[in-house]
């Protein structure tokens, strides 16, 4: 049966404990995150991820994301060096193929919606 899920305050969903971030260059960062929805197929996942300061790499060569920030601060450097800083209510296209790094200036939290490759 195909139904319908609402997750009411996105800033106050739990996510569990926070782990050490394995893509983190510097900073001690630690992350959480909740999953909230995979599809049937397993192409698709939304869910909240939470993020203490630092710096990490990102790869999106399999994947693409949609994010909207809820809370905190961030910079996202593209690999020919171009750097955006988004904050809370902005909405984040990671395209796939994308590469480059995030730099945490406040705990940030997101939403996030990722479309995996099939293969």
């Amino acid at each position: 049966m195909i139904d319908l899920e609402t997750y009411l305050d996105a800033a106050a969903i739990d996510l569990g404990p926070a782990h050490p971030k394995p893509t983190s260059t510097n900073g001690d960062q630690f992350e959480a995150t909740r999953t909230l929805f995979t599809s049937e197929d397993g192409l698709v996942e939304i869910g909240v991820w939470e993020c203490t300061p630092g710096h990490f790499t990102a790869d999106r060569s399999t994947s693409s994301e949609v994010c909207h920030i809820i809370a905190g601060r961030a910079t996202l450097a593209r690999r020919d060096g171009e750097v955006r800083e988004i904050g809370p209510g902005d909405v984040l296209v990671l395209p796939r193929g994308w590469t480059g790094a995030w730099t945490v200036l406040e705990k940030t939290r997101k939403l996030y919606v990722m479309h995996h490759d099939g293969s």
